[in-house]
């Protein structure tokens, strides 16, 4: 298992950010039941880097909170049967990991969120994690049940990690 973790930010949160995101990664894979040993590079960033990002992938220029980049489509989330067939592609073929794909965080809508919802920061950075991971793994929430999908799968994952409001 591979978790790249690449601190861009000039500030930190005051947290063990490695320890809590290789935690809920895991988390998630083993929750999704991934059969295989897999590949997620994390970028902690600040506003304005991801604000930059947002414009140029998704056309959008206001910073945000999470940026989820995955490697594999899904035609049913979580539904892992399909990637041997495409092994070249879904694979490194240095380490033999299933490449899932890349989350981008800003510490700074990590403090801000944080703090206007009323939690703590471990707990906004974990839940972030989760939101990204589930995309990685073929989640969405652009209709309303995929939405309810998505934040009961978060809320059981983070709870079941000892993530709370």
């Amino acid at each position: 298992m591979t978790i790249a973790i690449d601190h861009e930010a000039e500030e930190k949160l005051n947290l063990s950010e490695e320890e809590i995101i290789r935690d809920v990664v895991l988390a998630v894979l083993d929750y999704e039941g991934c059969p295989y040993a897999a590949e997620v590079n994390v970028v902690v960033t600040d506003n304005h880097e991801i604000q930059k990002m947002n414009r140029e992938y998704r056309g959008i220029d206001a910073p945000t909170d999470v940026l989820s980049f995955p490697m594999l489509e899904f035609t049913v989330p979580s539904d892992f049967s399909h990637v041997e067939e495409a092994f070249e592609d879904c694979f490194n073929p240095e380490s033999g990991e299933l490449m899932l794909g890349d989350i981008i965080l800003s510490v700074d809508k990590i403090r801000e969120q944080a703090e206007s919802y009323g939690h703590s920061q471990t707990r906004e950075l974990a839940f972030l994690v989760a939101h990204s991971m589930l995309h990685l793994c073929g989640y969405d929430h652009e209709e309303e049940c995929e939405r309810e999908e998505m934040e009961r799968k978060q809320r059981e994952i983070l709870e079941l990690r000892g993530y709370k409001r």
